[in-house]
């Protein structure tokens, strides 16, 4: 009986060391298939949707992108919806990005100064999240790449993280998709 409760005791007191309260569950990172992008314009009209599709992930398919065409000197809003379709069914990543806004944040790399994007939303702490914008054209241009990026983890409190510029964030990379837009 002593020796069974010496060796419990043991495997209690080894238990309690082996788990220090430094230990933290990885996060996954999130599985995104689709990545759909809703403008809406602010004056009326009908609203335009790019949409980046790849539900095998495995580069076996080539990811299904559809390309809009914007109208000039117009101001969109806009509304990012990220999701996994990778099972079969639909999951809203977006509710896991806005639980954990702190974490994460969404670049819009746009290729010309006729387009000029801007965050309308925020985590928790007042810094840019991604999820809503304004997006606003200028003069008609043509072959425009806008370029979308999620990052996890990044140093949010950098300048050029605050002004939407990925510039030195670091962080990892979880989706990252191109657009192209035509501006009339």
């Amino acid at each position: 009986m002593k020796f069974t409760n010496l060796i419990l005791s043991t495997i209690t007191i080894f238990g309690l060391y082996s788990c220090s309260s430094d230990d933290t569950i990885p996060n996954e990172e999130e599985v995104i298939t689709t990545v759909i992008y809703e403008l809406a314009p602010v004056e009326g009209g009908e609203n335009v949707t790019f949409t980046f599709e790849d539900l095998d992930l495995t580069g076996s398919n080539p990811p299904v992108i559809t390309n809009g065409v914007l109208q000039e000197n117009t101001t969109y809003t806009g509304a990012l919806m990220l999701q996994n379709k990778a099972n079969g069914e639909v999951e809203d990543v977006n509710l896991e990005i806005i639980e954990e806004d702190e974490d994460h944040q969404l670049f819009y790399i746009e290729t010309s100064e006729n387009l000029t994007i801007n965050y309308t939303d925020s985590d928790e702490n007042g810094n840019p999240l991604g999820i809503e914008t304004t997006l606003t054209t200028g003069d008609a241009e043509e072959n425009i790449d806008l370029t979308i990026v999620l990052r996890h983890l990044p140093n949010k409190l950098t300048s050029t993280a605050k002004e939407g510029d990925i510039t030195g964030v670091g962080g990892e990379t979880e989706a990252d998709v191109t657009f192209s837009i035509n501006v009339q």
